[in-house]
């Protein structure tokens, strides 16, 4: 389970930073399952294991720091024998998808009050935050009109459109990456999830950085929803993925290179208001 949730993470088969939180932490349950000889054996198995979900995508912060949650749980606790380094393990991977669930949710919650009824949105790529925060404010009464970009090259907007559609009160339209700034002019907030925030810059799906300074532009402020574990403020370095040139073309580049980067990078100034768990933080 851990080598193929590994794979999973590096193919990038679930789009969510939080889901392949949760899944990286729930990947370690199987080293509960299994037997060994010693605490010290038990231990430096799951050093190495965590070592490899975490460099299965060294840019999601949020995995980052589920993982070595677990692990550093664990070793810093010096068990006594195997049984009660399992049971610790078992444990903390509880505690810290209860922690990254709870969360999203709460999240969402907070960010209901910012979506006013009858507003026009635009939303980026695919974020569970603020699919869950549009359909606590639609159960609410609300209603929304939403320009939802493709996101290219894997079109993750198309899965956002899909779920807004199935949406009562809310009305959205899916429009290609470069478009945005003809739609901005309609709309009266962009919201938009997020990889993570280190430094004074938010790290999301590749796209973010130019919506956010046309939005910044034409005066349409940009909210960014998330949990508040991804907002790191020491530790942690960004790590740019930069995915397979055949997701942007399937066929051979012929004398020219393709990049495929994942993420980029926006600086916070160009946002209004980031909301987490813990509320909402105007800029």
């Amino acid at each position: 389970m851990i080598d193929e949730t590994a794979e999973e993470i590096r193919e990038m088969q679930t789009h969510s930073s939080s889901v392949v939180a949760v899944r990286a932490a729930q990947a370690l349950e199987e080293l509960t399952e299994r037997e060994f000889a010693t605490v010290e054996e038990y231990v430096r198995a799951l050093e190495r294991n965590g070592s490899v979900l975490r460099g299965a995508n060294p840019s999601h912060a949020s995995l980052q720091n589920a993982v070595r949650d677990v692990v550093d749980a664990v070793t810093d606790a010096d068990p006594d024998d195997v049984a009660a380094a399992q049971r610790l393990t078992s444990e903390r991977i509880d505690a810290v998808v209860s922690r990254i669930e709870s969360g999203k949710q709460l999240a969402a919650e907070n960010a209901v009050d910012v979506l006013e009824d009858g507003a026009t949105l635009l939303v980026h790529d695919y974020s569970s935050t603020v699919q869950a925060a549009l359909e606590q404010a639609t159960d609410a009464g609300k209603t929304f009109e939403v320009y939802v970009t493709e996101a290219r090259p894997r079109y993750l907007g198309r899965k956002t459109a899909r779920e807004l559609a199935a949406m009562d009160g809310v009305d959205a339209t899916l429009i290609t990456d470069g478009a945005h700034g003809i739609y901005l002019e309609e709309c009266d907030r962009v919201v938009v999830g997020m990889d993570c925030i280190v430094d004074e810059t938010l790290y999301n799906r590749v796209g973010t950085f130019p919506l956010a300074s046309t939005a910044d532009r034409l005066d349409v402020p940009v909210t960014v929803l998330g949990a508040s574990s991804k907002i790191v403020a020491e530790g942690f370095v960004f790590e740019n993925e930069h995915r397979p040139g055949s997701e942007v073309m399937a066929e051979p580049a012929d004398g020219f290179a393709v990049e495929n980067p994942a993420y980029d990078a926006t600086p916070v100034d160009l946002l209004e208001s980031v909301v987490t768990d813990e509320g909402r933080q105007q800029f």
